[in-house]
């Protein structure tokens, strides 16, 4: 894949759909997300990337952060043994849940793919090691979805 800065990415991304996928993002879209987050960051890739309903949403929050409830996007960075060198490096997983994404696009007035595209970008970044959890680490993240999102044609998600 050949980015608008003449740059070349290999990535490789798995998209899986666990519901029916009308009214959801076509792999193309979750393709061009990913790039616009990668570019710049990492020229190889291989990630998944699997759309939840709210029940398999909230098991895995449960059961790998200790929260009971569906939330709208898990990051599960890969933690490959030592030693193993891989032909494309694995970031890792990304779970969107699908009806917490709607709630949160209705909620907040934006357009539906807008919030997709935001929450893919979001999960991205934390595959690649940013957070938000100091305020100062919060601030830089927002700031770097900001600029990608401005390049793909999407409104400052945190404007009110």
């Amino acid at each position: 894949m050949i980015l608008s800065t003449g740059e070349t990415l290999e990535l490789e991304l798995g998209v899986s759909y666990a519901l029916p996928r009308r009214g959801l993002p076509a792999s193309v879209s979750f393709r061009r997300w990913v790039a616009a987050t990668l570019q710049g960051r990492v020229r190889r890739a291989d990630l998944a990337l699997r759309l939840v309903d709210e029940r398999e949403g909230r098991a895995l929050n449960r059961h790998y952060r200790g929260k009971d409830y569906a939330t709208n996007v898990l990051s599960f960075p890969a933690e490959l043994p030592p030693g193993v060198e891989l032909e494309l490096p694995i970031l890792g997983d990304l779970v969107l849940c699908a009806p917490v994404v709607a709630r949160e696009a209705r909620e907040q007035g934006k357009p539906l793919a807008h919030h997709y595209a935001h929450l893919t970008v979001h999960g991205v970044l934390h595959l690649l090691g940013f957070d938000h959890i100091d305020p100062r680490e919060a601030e830089a993240m927002e700031q770097l979805e900001r600029e990608i999102l401005a390049a793909l044609g999407i409104d400052d998600p945190y404007r009110d």
